[in-house]
């Protein structure tokens, strides 16, 4: 019945993404139009509008977007993407009008490490990943391979970056660990002609490339935080510098600007803008991450940078000014919740941190940092005055939502972490599980915590807890293949359903006579609440875990979504899927359909938070 094909299924409309995978290097392009951001998340690549803060996502690829280019023109797009061994990585060239794909290249085995288009866009040039090691030119309007080679001698390590001159379709730069080349393109006998560059005595891994607007010097950034000027035409060592203050943990963008000043990335998160030759800094910013890209916007009176930690900021160049316009979680999300009857704001928590998020705009309202610990799950109290967590170092940690300020710390209230936790709709109790499968029962006075009842029948962690609207029982589901019906006021066990899996999530019908259960055996299950007999079961998924369920306020449809990467939508009474949503490319470990039933919120262990719209009518 569930295992129907996807092509039955009618597509959820994917509304917006909050998200950007900072790890891409020079991945955050600002398309020459002026009016476009370019970034990868995932296996999507978006094409964000500046103005309107309108998204567009090209999606084609399998696996995640490894690098992406832009024609000088803006005309093509280019993506390139990793996979797994003994597969072949796609590159996807995309009409930027048109924003659709108008050919695959496949070559480069397991991943396509960095891609530059020629000054004319007649060729694209790719450069494989360590498992390929080969450099391929395309011919972009016959959509085929011209000529191939190793991008490094055997005796030196792999290439990681590849730059394209600015006047001559014929001559392009690669460098990578130990490893630096001009390619001479030779059309006539299909060949590419490489010339190593001499370094003498020295021994740099170059991490990024810029060439001089004549083509007469290039630039290197290293691995040891230097910077090489090489001669483009005697491919010899012009300079290398600063030769005492080098960039601390390495260089890792670099840009060359029309005044021939530089913006220069480094390891450590600063952004510097410097003179050559010695590359003396004359202002610098610290930012939060490692620095990935930089892209200038037209002439470079504004840019903008991508960090490791996902976050973009814009700059304009007089002032020197950072602007953080985007942010999102850089690790896994562990998960998310709405306030109690309002779908404006929602909250999702991952290692370090928990953010509250404006719905419509995307905007980070707020962010609560707790340094070096993982936040595993999350609750509003329903007056809307706390942010409960449950954090993996064994405490529950309240804050207020309009200024994150820590109200009160529950220490110690689990020996191996706190996995999951609940509030009752009185704002009185908070019912948290662990690491070891106790539950336990904590009431919550204006100056006092105290801990009611431990309830120790959970051989493992505790999953998902779920609370009755009459606060008087709660359900609880753990990964040694029980869920528990509890009495809250007696604190004793009233039912408990068995089975070989490990549950990840558990949610009340909204008339509280059933409850669904999923987690790695794929399926889903429906109960009664009265005896805790099945009602029926069916496969949820056809490869993966299920790690997130909700319901709707009207009990007629429900979500799912794990580790197949799938927003699935039921329809309740026939157990069948209606809609499908395609776009996360990693697992999902949580999703919740907004309390007035207007969109769906799933998030996943990439980073990344997609918003679909609700098909149904309220």
């Amino acid at each position: 019945m569930a295992s129907q094909d996807q092509e039955e299924s009618a597509q959820l409309e994917l509304e917006s993404i909050i998200g950007f995978n900072g790890h891409v290097v020079s991945g955050l392009i600002s398309h020459p139009d002026r009016e476009h951001l370019i970034y990868p998340l995932g296996c999507t690549v978006i094409i964000e509008s500046l103005q309107k803060r309108k998204q567009h996502f090209l999606q084609g690829h399998t696996n995640n977007v490894s690098c992406v280019a832009v024609s000088r023109s803006g005309k093509y797009l280019a993506s390139g993407q990793v996979t797994f061994m003994g597969f072949k990585g796609d590159i996807i060239l995309w009409d930027y009008a048109k924003q659709e794909a108008f050919a695959k290249l496949t070559l480069h085995k397991v991943k396509v490490e960095a891609l530059a288009f020629s000054p004319s866009e007649r060729y694209l040039v790719s450069l494989g990943g360590q498992d390929d090691g080969s450099i391929v030119l395309w011919d972009v309007m016959k959509k085929e391979a011209i000529c191939g080679n190793p991008a490094s001698a055997i005796s030196v390590g792999h290439a990681v970056t590849v730059a394209f001159s600015n006047l001559s379709d014929d001559v392009f730069v690669t460098g990578g660990n130990g490893t630096l080349r001009v390619w001479e393109v030779d059309l006539p006998n299909r060949k590419l002609r490489p010339t190593d560059c001499q370094m003498g005595q020295l021994k740099r891994i170059v991490n990024c490339l810029a060439i001089s607007e004549d083509d007469t010097y290039f630039y290197c950034g290293t691995s040891t935080g230097d910077i090489l000027k090489m001669n483009m035409k005697t491919k010899l060592l012009n300079s290398c510098g600063p030769e005492k203050n080098r960039f601390s943990l390495g260089v890792t963008a670099l840009t060359l600007l029309k005044t021939e000043e530089f913006l220069i990335g480094s390891g450590d998160g600063k952004l510097s803008l410097c003179k050559g030759p010695n590359y003396k800094a004359t202002k610098t910013i610290q930012l939060q991450g490692s620095i990935t890209s930089i892209s200038l916007r037209g002439q470079g009176h504004q840019f903008f940078v991508g960090t490791h930690q996902a976050q973009i900021y814009r700059f304009n160049y007089p002032e020197f000014k950072e602007e953080l316009i985007s942010t999102c979680h850089s690790e896994a999300i562990n998960d998310i919740v709405f306030p109690f009857g309002t779908s404006e704001l929602f909250a999702t928590c991952s290692k370090n941190d928990i953010r509250v998020w404006h719905n419509t705009s995307h905007k980070e309202l707020i962010r609560i940092t707790v340094p070096n610990v993982t936040c595993l799950a999350i609750d509003f109290m329903r007056n809307g005055k706390s942010i409960i967590s449950a954090w993996n170092d064994g405490k529950i940690r309240a804050f207020t939502p309009e200024s994150g300020r820590l109200m009160y710390t529950i220490e110690n209230a689990h020996s191996m972490g706190v996995t999951a936790i609940a509030t009752t709709s009185d704002c009185k109790k908070i019912i948290s599980g662990g690491g070891e499968g106790q539950v336990r029962l904590w009431e919550i006075g204006i100056e006092s915590r105290r801990l009611v009842e431990s309830m120790k029948e959970h051989k493992s962690s505790v999953s998902c807890i779920n609370v009755k609207s009459n606060n008087r029982e709660c359900l609880t589901a753990s990964s040694d293949g029980t869920c528990i019906i509890w009495d809250i006021v007696r604190f004793v066990r009233l039912q408990m359903i068995l089975s070989n899996t490990l549950f990840r999530c558990v949610c009340y019908h909204p008339e509280e006579f059933q409850f669904l259960t999923s987690g790695t055996d794929r399926k889903i299950g429906y109960w009664e609440v009265f005896d805790g007999s099945a009602i029926r079961e069916f496969e949820g998924s056809l490869s993966g875990a299920i790690n997130g369920l909700d319901i709707s306020s009207d009990g007629h449809h429900f979500v799912t979504g794990g580790d197949d990467k799938l927003v699935k939508l039921w329809d309740y009474n026939e157990g069948e899927v209606t809609h499908i949503g395609i776009g996360h490319s990693g697992s999902i470990s949580r999703l919740k359909i907004c309390p007035l039933s207007r969109c769906i919120i799933s998030i996943s262990t990439d980073g990344a938070i997609l918003r679909w719209k609700y098909p149904y009518p309220v």
